[in-house]
């Protein structure tokens, strides 16, 4: 029996990846969870196991090559079976975590409202083109895209079941199941009157595939692949679902700064790593945003999901001057930590997302997140939003600065936070409220009281 090697889910909103290089060859022989090959996308790189021992008989994406989730990578024949005739496959992915009730709130005032995760079932196999059932070890298997496209289109389990399939044994691709939805959708009509024959009409010539571009003297083309390619596809979606607004307020961090100047050298003695801003600014926004919920919400169709728990995704560049991307790992839980326990994880996931060492899990499930542009010296900007989230916060360079304090003219460290948000979900007097939240605990240094 074959074995087919699926591209899993690997984080949320994630639809796709990249295959960066096979770590097998066809022909090899691998062990079940041995690492075959390496996926990219915009959140992270990992490394795909195999989901059965065998030879790994066909591989069905190359390197390079965009490959969706659910999409079949590759075919490995399990062990005790011959490499004649073409076995059947089964298909084998990465399992998703169990989905998570929620709770969604319509406005101000409202009752909260519960979604549920729908209830497990067991529906019989519907037959495939060729009269056999389509099974995956004898349970159907449905891809993660097209089980979100039939829920987006209000396709139960059991129609899904009974639509033909053009995949591999029968399953169900997502073609298959927009062509099913276009169908559905198409009204019936009166069939028109035959109309005389149209004049035959020369065959138009394919166009052209694109020619690279010849660099002048003095220009270097460097192809968009990889990481860079990702991260821009993804940023043009979030830019383009999301309706951006970008709030910014000033913020004096005198006690901060004096805080910090005072016990960075016995902080890193006592707790064993260093004492920077990023954690304070990461305590500072997760306690505002346990006040201010729908900054921490996503929208899915036409439901606000709110969540009362922090998962504070912080932004790391890659590389020594941040050419190699940009990755976003995630601190989860951070609602329940301390500054001491979030300087100590922040300091950790930074290092390894470096090293390129972090696992899947680690980039996964953020619910906020925000970035330090302020660290090279940036004074402001207007941050893109991470989709689905609602919000992302911009932490910006220190500097001292002129300001009246007590009808006189002070000097102080000043730092501007900057809110990007979406106007769908947050007004303007929201963000500022949250913005002026953690203005406050900033300013009144709140953090250890």
């Amino acid at each position: 029996m074959a074995v087919a090697v699926i591209m899993p889910e690997l984080g949320e909103s994630i639809v796709e990846g990249t295959i960066v290089r096979w770590l097998k060859q066809e022909g090899d022989t691998v062990q079940e969870d041995e690492p075959i090959v390496e996926i990219m996308t915009d959140k992270v790189n990992t490394e795909l196991p195999a989901p059965a021992s065998g030879v790994l008989k066909q591989i069905l994406a190359e390197e390079g090559a965009t490959v969706q989730v659910g999409q079949e990578l590759a075919l490995i024949e399990a062990e005790g079976e011959s490499g004649t005739g073409v076995p059947p496959v089964q298909s084998a992915s990465v399992s998703a975590p169990p989905p998570v009730a929620s709770v969604g709130f319509y406005g101000g005032g409202e009752e909260p409202v519960t979604v549920a995760p729908p209830a497990e079932t067991t529906p019989p196999p519907a037959p495939r083109r060729d009269g056999q059932p389509r099974t995956t070890g004898g349970r159907p298997f449905i891809s993660p895209v097209v089980s979100k496209i039939a829920q987006e289109h209000g396709i139960s389990h059991e129609e899904l079941l009974t639509i033909p399939g053009t995949g591999t044994g029968g399953r169900v691709t997502r073609k298959d199941i927009e062509a099913y939805i276009a169908q559905r959708k198409a009204a019936p009509k009166p069939a028109p009157a035959p109309a005389p024959a149209p004049a035959p009409q020369p065959v138009a010539a394919p166009a052209p595939a694109p020619q690279p571009v010849a660099p002048r003297e003095g220009e270097e083309v460097i192809p968009l692949v990889g990481m860079r390619k990702v991260i821009a596809e993804h940023l043009t979606k979030s830019y383009q679902t999301a309706v951006h607004v970008t709030t910014v307020i000033p913020v004096d961090v005198s006690k901060l700064v004096e805080f910090r100047e005072r016990n960075k050298e016995s902080f890193q003695q006592q707790y064993g790593v260093r004492l920077t801003y990023t954690p304070f600014f990461v305590k500072a926004c997760t306690d505002a945003l346990l006040e201010f919920p729908t900054m921490n919400a996503t929208l899915q169709d036409d439901q606000i999901i709110v969540r009362h728990y922090v998962h504070m995704g912080v932004a790391v560049a890659l590389g020594e001057q941040g050419e190699e991307g940009l990755i976003v790992p995630v601190i989860h839980d951070a609602h329940k930590k301390s500054l001491i326990d979030i300087a100590r994880e922040l300091e950790d996931i930074a290092k390894r997302a470096r090293n390129k060492s972090i696992s899947v899990a680690e980039v996964q499930g953020a619910t906020f997140t925000l970035t330090n542009p302020g660290s090279y010296g940036a004074l402001i900007g207007t941050p893109i939003i991470n989709h689905p989230q609602t919000a992302i916060l911009g932490t910006y360079a220190i500097v001292k600065q002129p300001i009246v304090v007590n009808d006189m003219i002070a000097i102080r460290p000043m730092m501007n936070l900057c809110l990007s948000y979406d106007h769908r979900l947050i007004d303007g007097m929201y963000a500022g409220r949250f913005l002026q939240r953690i203005k406050r605990a900033i300013e009144s240094f709140e953090f250890f009281k």
